[in-house]
């Protein structure tokens, strides 16, 4: 007669006799841990015992003249100086990595600049989440610095249109650095290709909506002082319920007053400001609202508003649309690296005049609202609180 078959997933004698050793190995370090605790707490307490015991015998006995090799310090400084202290890290805040092994690819949508982008699911939950792996040209180097500010960048915000970092893993080998992914909200959808399959570009109060919650976002992120320096439609994410969401933020930066010298080669060329493609390494928030400006644009005119082809074709076509930049119009013009050497018409069209022209659909609160936003001067444009404020909402 045979005997019933065991299930495979039952422990047998030798994984009760195995765990049973591993809580005994657990036990006998627990109880040594505790051990040297108390010889460490018995040995200060003798040496503290020996302390107060000499300086009773020093107090007891005449004192002794020395001469001083050095002044003493003034009183106020030594009043001023804080007592040495340790850095102590709460260990039960730190924990291992988990593995992208954890999630289910479903499939691939896009490539960046900084990294691949697939949807994925937790296998735990369920959840389906956007897995972002950061690209490690050199694993040897450490993580690049476009991936440790996306990290540290998306860790500190919390904004309803700002997507959300759920966590980061790592690779099938979690004691190597080798692949890096972020955890993201995960969207269905980006403007940039919202806008290319739509036949016709969005109704007025559609723009409205979607404008006002990038601005809203945009003024989130300043009033951190963050710039996002890469603000473009491709980065502007979309769920099925007109939520938006700022994405991508590879080329963020923490800014002051003043600004920090910064590199100018940022912001997609379509969308960088002008003070940008004149060398400006001085700059602040209006190299966002001028990429917006950019975006209301192309929501208005379905097209990008400014596709240049070079450096140089997009100056020529700024210039174009929204005027030559004159003493008036941007004092500072002449002071950026790349000004000195431009040659201007002597006869500048007036600055916004033929930006009004391409949009006569626009409402005056909208022709003033874009005009502002893509002013030459960037000490001009308004800050995205301002937006906010204006009557085109």
């Amino acid at each position: 007669m045979s005997s019933k078959a065991k299930s495979r997933w039952a422990d047998d004698e030798d994984d009760a006799a195995l765990e049973a050793q591993r809580k005994q190995e657990k036990e006998e370090k627990k109880r040594l841990k505790v051990e040297k605790q108390r010889k460490a707490d018995e040995a200060a307490l003798r040496l503290k015992q020996q302390q107060e015991s000499q300086s009773q015998a020093q107090e007891s006995e005449p004192p002794t003249k020395r001469r001083k090799l050095s002044p003493s310090p003034p009183p106020l400084l030594q009043a001023e100086l804080p007592p040495a202290k340790l850095l102590r890290f709460p260990a039960p805040n730190w924990k291992k990595c988990r593995s992208v092994e954890d999630y289910e690819k479903l499939n691939d949508i896009e490539e960046g600049a900084y990294g691949w982008v697939s949807r994925a699911k937790d296998s735990k939950t369920g959840q389906v989440v956007a897995l972002k792996r950061l690209k490690m040209d050199n694993a040897n180097d450490g993580v690049p610095v476009t991936g440790l500010r996306e990290i540290q960048t998306l860790m500190d915000c919390e904004h309803i249109n700002i997507v959300a970092l759920r966590e980061v893993v790592v690779g099938e080998d979690t004691r190597k650095i080798e692949n890096i992914f972020l955890v993201l909200d995960f969207l269905e959808h980006d403007l940039k290709t919202l806008l290319e399959d739509m036949p016709e570009p969005f109704l007025p109060s559609e723009t409205k909506t979607l404008l006002s919650q990038l601005v809203s976002g945009i003024s989130y992120l300043h009033s951190n002082w963050i710039l996002h320096r890469d603000l473009k439609t491709s980065n502007l994410l979309l769920n099925n319920r007109g939520v938006l969401k700022i994405a991508d933020f590879g080329m963020a930066r923490y800014f002051g007053d003043p600004s920090p010298k910064m590199t100018q080669l940022v912001v997609t060329l379509w969308y960088r400001a002008p003070e940008l493609l004149l060398g400006a390494s001085d700059y602040g928030r209006a190299v966002d609202m001028w990429s917006i400006g950019c975006i209301f644009g192309e929501l208005l005119h379905k097209d990008a508003l400014l596709p240049g082809k070079n450096e140089v074709d997009q100056l020529s076509r700024i210039f174009e649309l929204c005027g030559i930049p004159t003493e008036s119009s941007w004092p500072s013009f002449r002071r950026l690296p790349n000004a000195r050497s431009l040659k201007l018409p002597k006869n500048p069209v007036a600055q916004g005049s033929v930006l009004r022209a391409k949009f006569p659909f626009l409402t005056a609160e909208g022709g003033r609202l874009l005009t502002g936003l893509l002013g030459l001067d960037p000490a001009g444009r308004p800050s995205a609180d301002e937006v906010l404020r204006s009557a085109y909402f």
